[in-house]
Formats: structure tokens, sequence, C-alpha cells
């Protein structure tokens, strides 16, 4: 069989989705792409932030002036080509008009949020040789509390909201208007604003790895990274001018990042909310367009579940049948279609056909009477397009939205890959895997051990090449040696198989495998997708490296849990502190309904059933057991609830 190697150029579908959008080949920066917006789309909005302390809309004339006039104030504070300024903040416009704003300089940002823990932004704000401080109050500088070494390398600190302080330290502390007012002056004395560099190798951000494992890791990121995204991503997704797009992810996340300089290139009208404004704002906005997380995909099916368990009797058998109905027929036209990861023979598929022939009309019912109002009660109505990324997509949650007719993409990529390497295309929608890689990009699978190229099917580590990819960690050589070989292939850590078509398969991470006492190596993540799907389980981390048996830490949706204890005749669960403590006969009969359905997954094996589940309390970003985009921290939870982890094995 052929080596397991996708070089993707671009395919005739990805060229005629190209040949749509405006390439941007003449950029050789990211900041050039405002002035060209300007004229395109003139006083269209580009912006909008209701929530922020100070709320602002901003059209695309106001955005490239804005970043013009930035620029010049941060050139005349001394900022100068090279330099790199830390900016700590969340979403909002001047996040944007700064970080655009030093690229225009010819400088670069390191970045990270204002809820970062203070240590981290101490680390990072001395790790990167910042000259400058951009903070998001005078809260959040006095939180830090840096050290007179840190003080000294620098220059100045910009405020973006609100006055100085009187605990400032003892540098110059300037406000947003401050630094407008300078650039201003700048700009009406005749002084241009700093030309940027030219070369599209220059450093244009250091964005720093979530640190789950011993300090962060800073990624240097060039314009020609960032360009290979905005210049490619509308193979994917095809925005016009006015779409409107909700962020709720953080800006500084390469994820949230790369997709907002894309939108913008298109002349979208992008709204920032947050978590708690969320569903209000599906209502207000009516987004054409969300970009976020798997876990934001399960918290609203989770949020339908809910509403559904409130209904009468008669509607929720209505509904679920309709459902049900919906999800088979999706599934069938997909095996007709050829779009699900394993082979289908000309029999299955004809098969398949005839199924989805069959169950069409009440799907198409369905899809007139019901969805809609659904779509409308979920995602505001208007939702042309989905897009989740940062993670692994459960297939009932997949399922879920193909059913009631929202288009879910699912793109996959890293920090140190700008980050997306794959994503699945509308018309080739293969549900269950991170889609074909982006044109330019190149995927290889080889064993984990040996380092050697496994063939098309076969699961084994993943690699990946490309424009995008980073040049090395900043710093740290000895780091980047174990990521990037002599040819450029990144080491992603993730493991997958390749299809015939160039798809990506992603089956787990390779630091995440479970190793059982007796040698077998266990892939958590699709063993909790499962589990996940029950309506009694919010969350789940699988446990059990170096013993007999997995056991699995449960959050449990106590409402649900609750009816199913009553209807085995066993205790409730009862709350104990911040968490919950169950009756050892509950406990075993939730252990043996998750074994059940871990038994019912296609492949399943003997080793993949738990000796034993436990309530634990939520992982939150609170709590800081989730990551910024929602990805669980797994050694800050086994350490939280290492007593109860001893409890299942003892």
């Amino acid at each position: 069989m052929a080596a397991a190697t996708i070089h993707w150029t671009a395919s005739p579908a990805d060229h005629q989705a190209l040949a749509q959008r405006r390439d941007w080949g003449m950029l050789t920066g990211l900041e050039q792409l405002w002035p060209s917006l300007a004229e395109i789309h003139g006083d269209a909005i580009a912006l909008e932030a209701p929530h922020a302390a100070e709320p602002e809309t901003i059209s695309y004339s106001q955005l490239a002036g804005g970043v013009e006039q930035v620029a010049a104030g941060f050139a005349a504070l001394g900022v100068v080509p090279g330099d790199v300024v830390a900016l700590f903040a969340e979403n909002g416009p001047r996040w944007l008009l700064c970080d655009q704003g030093l690229m225009r300089a010819g400088a670069a940002d390191a970045v990270r949020g204002a809820t970062a823990p203070p240590e981290e932004l101490r680390y990072i704000l001395g790790d990167c040789g910042a000259v400058a401080l951009v903070v998001e109050s005078a809260a959040l500088l006095e939180r830090l509390d840096l050290s007179p070494e840190l003080l000294g390398q620098l220059r100045f600190v910009v405020l973006l909201e609100g006055e100085r302080s009187s605990q400032a330290p003892a540098l110059p502390c300037h406000r947003w208007s401050d630094l407008l007012q300078r650039g201003a002056e700048a700009l009406a004395s005749g002084r241009p604003a700093p030309p940027a560099p030219e070369q599209a190798a220059r450093l244009a951000t250091i964005l720093y790895t979530s640190g789950t494992t011993g300090q962060p890791k800073g990624v240097p990121l060039s314009h020609a990274n960032l360009l290979h995204q905005v210049r490619h991503l509308g193979v994917a997704v095809a925005p016009r001018p006015g779409d409107r797009v909700l962020s709720v992810l953080p800006i500084w996340h390469a994820y949230e990042r790369s997709a907002e300089y894309f939108l913008l290139s298109c002349g979208c009208r992008q709204t920032y909310t947050t978590l708690k404004q969320l569903r209000g704002d599906l209502q207000r906005v009516r987004p054409n367009y969300l970009i976020s997380v798997p876990r934001l995909w399960e918290a609203l099916l989770s949020g339908f579940e809910d509403a559904l368990a409130a209904m009468p009797a008669g509607r929720q058998r209505l509904l679920r049948r309709a459902l049900a109905n919906s999800r088979s027929y999706g599934l069938a036209l997909r095996r007709f279609s050829g779009l699900t990861l394993s082979p289908e023979t000309p029999a299955h598929r004809l098969t398949a056909g005839v199924k989805a022939a069959l169950r069409w009309p009440l799907h198409r019912l369905a899809d007139r009477l019901i969805w809609p109002k659904m779509r409308q009660q979920l995602v505001g109505g208007d939702l042309r397009t989905a897009i989740s990324g940062g993670g692994a997509l459960a297939p009932h949650v997949d399922g879920f939205f193909e059913a009631i007719g929202i288009e879910l993409l699912v793109g996959y990529g890293l920090t140190e890959t700008s980050p997306v390497l794959t994503c699945r295309r509308p018309w080739a929608n293969r549900r269950g895997s991170a889609g074909q890689p982006l044109p330019d990009t190149a995927i290889r699978i080889v064993d984990p051990e040996t380092r050697q190229p496994l063939a098309i099917g076969e699961r084994g580590l993943v690699l990946a090449r490309g424009p995008q990819v980073m040049a090395g960690y900043w710093g740290k050589p000895d780091a980047t040696a174990k990521v990037l070989d002599g040819e450029g292939w990144f080491d992603t850590g993730d493991l997958g198989l390749l299809l015939a078509d160039g798809s990506l398969v992603l089956t787990g991470r390779a630091k995440d495998t479970i190793v059982l006492s007796n040698g077998e190596n266990i892939e958590p993540g699709p063993l909790e997708e499962a589990l996940v799907a029950s309506p009694l389980m919010e969350q789940v981390m699988l446990v059990g490296q170096d013993r007999k048996q997995l056991g699995a830490l449960i959050v449990p949706r106590v409402e649900a849990l609750e009816a199913f204890a009553a209807a085995a005749g066993l205790p409730t669960p009862q709350a104990a502190g911040a968490g919950w403590r169950a009756e050892p006969p509950l406990l075993r009969a939730l252990s043996r309904e998750c074994n059940r359905l871990l038994a019912e997954r296609p492949g399943s094996r003997p080793d993949e059933r738990l000796g034993g589940v436990a309530l634990v309390e939520p992982f939150s970003l609170e709590n800081g057991l989730l990551t910024q985009t929602l990805k669980q921290r797994r050694d800050r939870i086994a350490a939280r609830d290492a007593q109860v982890i001893a409890a299942l094995y003892a």
C-alpha cells in the first residue's frame, strides 16, 4: 500500500472555491490588508463590541485609519521595527488596533489573555523580552506586581481601558486616549507612521502554548505563516461582505485570530461576545458564521436536551422520533455518497440510498416544520456555517447538527501551525474526520517508535509540513529539535490515519495514551466521546495509567442521574460540599451503563471497560481545569481528584 503521506496542492474544487475569493497575493505583511479593505468596504461596519466597558462600533475606514494612528502612537513612544511588545487583554476592537498597529510599526506582539495567572503573564513578559506592555486595565497591571527586573526592561505601559492608578509602577503609563493623541499629533506633523519591513518572513507575533505541562512555550509566527491562512481558509467557507460573525473565543488564541483575519478580509461584520452573553447575542446578532470549540457545540446540544426533557411527553416523543429519523437519513445519505470513514461497497451504497429515500419524506417534513424553529432557538436562525476546531468533535454532536440542518465543518491544527492544517469542505464533509489538508500542506503518518512512514489507513503519529508551520520555539532550541526535523516535518503529538482521499482521521493524543498494567494502550478520547453522548454525563475523564483497568471521573447531569437512580430503585446522589456523594449501588449501576455504551462502540475491545466510576466536581475555566479553548487539563484534574482516583483502585 502507498505510504501515508499526502502532499496537498489543491483539488479542482479547492481551486474553484479560491477563485471566488480575493487572493491577497500582493501582501507581504498582514498590516497591509486594512487600507485595501477600507477602499473596498468604506463605512461598512467591521467590528462591534456591545459588552465592552466602553461599547464600540468601528467601520472598515475607521479600522484602517485607527491602525495607522495607533502605529504612529507606538512609534512616538519609541517602538521601532524588530521590537516585541507584550499585549495582555481580552476581545475587543482595541486589541485588534494594537495588534495591527504594532505590526504596522514593524514590531511584533507577544499575546495572552487578561485572566491568565499573574505568574504566567510575568513569565511571558520576561521570556519574550518585551520592551513595552499593553494591558487591559490598571487593575491587571496592579495584579501583575512587576519585579524591578521586569520594570527595568519596559519603556512604557498602555492601558486599553480606564484611568491610571495611583499604584501604577514608576514608569510612563499611558491611557488609550493618550496613545491615540500621540498618534494623531505624529500624523498631523507630517511624520508618517513608520514603514513596515517588506520581508514576509519577519516576525508578526509570539503566541504562548497553554502550559498544561511545565512553563508555556513561545510560538513565533511570521507574516507569511498568517497570510497563508488568510489566503487559503476560503476552501472551507465562502463569506460574503456584510455577513455577520459572532466571536466568543479568546482573540489572542491562534484559532480565533487567524479566523478573524480571514473573515475580516472577506468584508464580514464581527461582533465580540462572551460566554455569559452568548445566548442573548445569538438571538440579537443572528450570526451567519460562528467559530468555536467542541465544548460550545456540546453545550448547545445539552441545552436542547434540557429543553426537551421539560416538554410534555407527547411532544418529547415527536421530537425524539423526528430527530432519530433525520439522524438516520443523514447517515444513510453519507453512506450513499461515500462520505463515511470506511469504504462502502457498491451494494452497501445502493442499500444506503434506498434507506435515505425511505427516510427523506419525514426528514423533509421536519426540515420544513420543526428544524427551522430549533435552529432559531439554538443559534438565531441565520447560521449558514458552523466551524469547530481546537479539539475532536464527538460523533453524536456532529450528527445532531447534521440532522437539524446546520453545516458543521471541522478544522484541525495547533498553535505551532498558525493553526489550521486540515479542514472539512462543504462538498466533502466526511463526518468523523478532520478534513483534507489546506493547499500547499503535507500530512504524513509515521510509526511513533521508528518514525517510518505508514500506509494509508494505518494509525500512527501525525506529522505536518507547510508554509503555516513555525520555524521553531522562541529561545528554546532543544524544544524545537524535539518537534521539528531537518526536513521541516513538525511532530503534532497527535495520533491518526489518512484516508485515500487525503482526509485525516484523528484517534487521540500520543501523550494522553493510557497504558494499563498488562501493556495494553488505550486512547481515552474516543471512549470519553462515547460516554458523554449519554444524557447522564456532562463531562468525563478516564484514568488508569499502570492499573489493571480503566476508571472514569464523571461530572454528572444531576437531574438525569437522579431520574436514572429513581427508575432503578436506587438512592439518589447527594450534594457533598462542592461535589456529589453516591452510594455504591448507584455507582455500580452507572458503571454498568458506561460499559454498555463502551461495548456498543464499533471495534470495541475488552480492555476498554471500566472497573469503576466516581462523581466529581465540574472541570471549568474558573477552577483552572480547562484551557481557554475548553480542553481538559488532565494533569491538573488528576492532581485535584487524586484521592478519588486512589479510592477507585483501593
